[in-house]
């Protein structure tokens, strides 16, 4: 068959904006624990240099850590320069508590905007939602531009509370109320600790919303071996409760619980969970 030379230069044309267009970039979540005095043998003095290693090495373009203390996201912030962090502090909107911050790379993404609001009745101020007893719950994001497509995505991350059940199920509401009204139809992805697997109703509201999937539905061979949480321990099961959701200008290609360790130990009494997606 005689190939047309004009029509297969413009073929290949399409396929290079195609390629230059498409943006394939490591997404993660990752509950690093909080600086917790009584982790003895787990101290975050130990484990700092090696969650900063892990993020380094599997090459995280962004991602959204929980639990983090303000001398633990400076110490990443320290380990890690090239990377840009943003969020506030969830008992004062400023420094104070855990922070549920996003990281992204400096020399790749420019921020456009960002916000945090509180897993709450009263989600612009500082608050306990619902039966939550325990802890404030923030949720920070951002919109993100890549330097060289220009493309441009939201980015939330956030860690819902572990004993109100009510406050979890209605965080799951909230999560789906916000993403719909600071993303709009944008492209999004949201990552977090929910404290409850894929048979959980708030994970259901999540995943059921018509605008958020989750990416681990969209790959063939996940690479999960176990549960995403560890607590310092040889982990027992398979239940995930860390996941990332993207809505849907996003196809996913890899998705893993990622089970790095030092010297028998764990980094975190969380494993990281690294999505690789396509815009």
């Amino acid at each position: 068959m005689k190939r047309n030379p004009i029509i297969l230069a413009i073929l290949l044309l399409i396929a290079a904006t195609i390629t230059t267009k498409a943006q394939t970039f490591n997404v993660a979540t990752f509950n690093i624990r909080y600086d917790n005095k009584s982790d003895s043998g787990n101290l975050w003095v130990q484990r700092a240099p090696v969650v900063a290693n892990l993020i380094r090495f599997h090459d995280f373009d962004v991602f959204g850590i929980q639990e983090g203390l303000k001398n633990q996201i400076d110490d990443i912030s320290k380990a890690l320069p090239e990377y840009t962090r943003y969020g506030k502090g969830r008992d004062d909107g400023k420094d104070a508590g855990e922070h549920s911050s996003v990281y992204f790379k400096t020399g790749k993404y420019k921020m456009l905007k960002s916000g945090d609001f509180w897993l709450s009745q009263t989600p612009d101020v500082p608050g306990l939602g619902w039966d939550a007893r325990c802890c404030n719950r923030i949720c920070s994001w951002v919109q993100l531009q890549d330097v060289k497509s220009k493309k441009k995505f939201y980015f939330f991350n956030v860690h819902f509370d572990h004993q109100g059940v009510v406050a979890r199920k209605e965080s799951g509401k909230l999560m789906v109320q916000k993403i719909k009204e600071i993303a709009g139809s944008e492209p999004a992805l949201f990552t977090g600790d929910l404290n409850g697997g894929r048979d959980s109703e708030w994970y259901l509201t999540i995943a059921r919303s018509g605008i958020l999937k989750d990416t681990h539905e969209g790959v063939n061979h996940p690479y999960e071996n176990n549960s995403s949480m560890n607590g310092f321990r040889t982990p027992r099961g398979t239940g995930v409760i860390d996941h990332i959701f993207m809505t849907k200008q996003f196809t996913v290609n890899r998705w893993g619980i990622l089970t790095d360790s030092y010297f028998g130990k764990f980094p975190s009494d969380h494993f990281p969970v690294m999505a690789e997606v396509t815009l």
